[in-house]
């Protein structure tokens, strides 16, 4: 039997208000989801001015980032390298860099999904908010 870690509440609220501070201090307007292990939004905020349609495409980065164990910029690369058929891939939608999964000693804690600015800098609000965790 293993013991399982878990993203708490503090862990959380840790990861949103850094991700925030990240976003706030280069003017970008964003939509910032963090989900856990399965995939489940544990905390949503969008940012004012972000475009409403971030606050679908965060959520979805997150998830993919979780299931996945990866960041989604993966499999942005993959489907850009040519493998067009991952496209198809069951209950996996957010598949643009920006989703970065929480990860301990090798499993996923969740994962934070950034959406509203360029793809690169949406991966630099997601890892900004795990650091605050030490991670």
């Amino acid at each position: 039997m293993k013991t399982q870690t878990t993203l708490e509440l503090s862990d959380v609220q840790a990861i949103a208000a850094a991700a925030q501070a990240e976003a706030q201090k280069n003017k970008w307007a964003v939509s910032i989801a963090i989900v856990d292990a399965g995939g489940h939004l544990l905390h949503f905020q969008r940012l004012d001015g972000a475009a409403p349609v971030s606050s679908h495409i965060a959520p979805a980065k997150a998830k993919t980032a979780a299931l996945g164990h990866r960041e989604t910029k993966v499999y942005e690369d993959m489907i850009n390298a040519g493998r067009y058929s991952f496209l198809s891939a069951p209950t996996i939608e957010g598949m643009l860099e920006g989703g970065v999964p929480i990860m301990k000693d090798g499993a996923c804690l969740g994962a934070v999904g950034v959406s509203g600015v360029k793809s690169t800098e949406d991966a630099q609000i997601a890892k900004a908010g795990i650091a605050a965790i030490g991670l």
